[in-house]
């Protein structure tokens, strides 16, 4: 279509911030380090390769994520761990607070309930900011490699994608009957992948994480979680994803349990507050 002779004057209208985020519940990251001082590792879980691991954090409780072995992406869901329907919800997560998140930023849950599930408390990756070519680290904007996608795609028919994974994780964590946990597996936290969108065409792409053995990404559970990670069959995903030619390593997942006494008067948050009418 021929340019209307304004267009310029279109394109140049400043944006709008969707979500101002400035009256978000502040979380105390000072509680929270203190508390993570105190904490002692009390389990430990391995995603292996092309694999899934599940995991349940008690509420006020820590869970990390460490690459260990070699440069290693995975893919994180989070349930309420007494009611798979309170689910992390990724789409609101990058509305609030942007595509990628770090230190201090949060994991929001699905609809009706909408609070915070987790904080992020530490993130050795921190450093990395945006790159030139747009790309950061920890994701909330890819959905997780698929087997339905590589169908579409290739006429493929493999198995160790990460939401096959996951949901081979699920259906073992719960004794669900997996095409019972399939739909409860949803769009993820991409840990330690570095992703962007191209600025020609606006299509996500990936390029190889910077994360390096010791990384780690470390969250504060506000409620009592089952988690799911998945060790990306993209390994650094600096080439490809599903499919068994990358080089992959697996994930580390540590629950760490602190001193109770720590976190002093804190409480899981509350529901979201909206009645549920919706005008009716």
């Amino acid at each position: 279509m021929t340019e209307p002779k304004d267009a310029a004057e279109r394109r140049a209208i400043a944006p709008v911030i969707c979500y101002p985020n400035d009256t978000l519940p502040v979380p105390d990251m000072a509680l929270y380090a203190a508390a993570l001082d105190t904490a002692r590792v009390s389990e430990t879980v391995l995603a292996a390769p092309r694999d899934a691991c599940a995991f349940r954090v008690p509420a006020g409780s820590f869970f990390r994520i460490t690459s260990v072995e070699g440069p290693q992406v995975g893919d994180l869901n989070l349930w309420n761990a007494h009611d798979l329907s309170e689910r992390f919800y990724s789409g609101k997560t990058r509305a609030l607070h942007g595509t990628h998140v770090t230190t201090g930023e949060r994991l929001w849950s699905a609809f009706p309930h909408l609070r915070p599930m987790a904080t992020i408390v530490e993130d050795t990756l921190d450093w990395y900011g945006i790159d030139p070519y747009g790309g950061s680290v920890h994701d909330v904007i890819g959905t997780r490699c698929d087997p339905y996608t590589g169908n579409l795609l290739s006429g493929s028919q493999y198995h160790h994608c990460c939401h096959s994974n996951l949901t081979r994780a699920l259906s073992t964590a719960t004794g669900l009957p997996l095409h019972d946990a399939e739909p409860h597996v949803h769009d993820v936290l991409n840990v330690f992948m570095c992703t962007g969108f191209t600025r020609d065409t606006g299509q996500y792409f990936m390029k190889a994480s910077p994360v390096r053995p010791g990384d780690h990404l470390t969250v504060f559970a506000e409620i009592d979680l089952l988690g799911a990670l998945s060790a990306c069959p993209g390994g650094d995903c600096s080439s490809e994803h599903s499919s068994d030619t990358a080089a992959c390593h697996p994930l580390q997942v540590d629950i760490l349990t602190p001193d109770s006494a720590m976190l002093g008067n804190w409480q899981p948050p509350q529901r979201n507050g909206y009645d549920r009418s919706h005008g009716l």
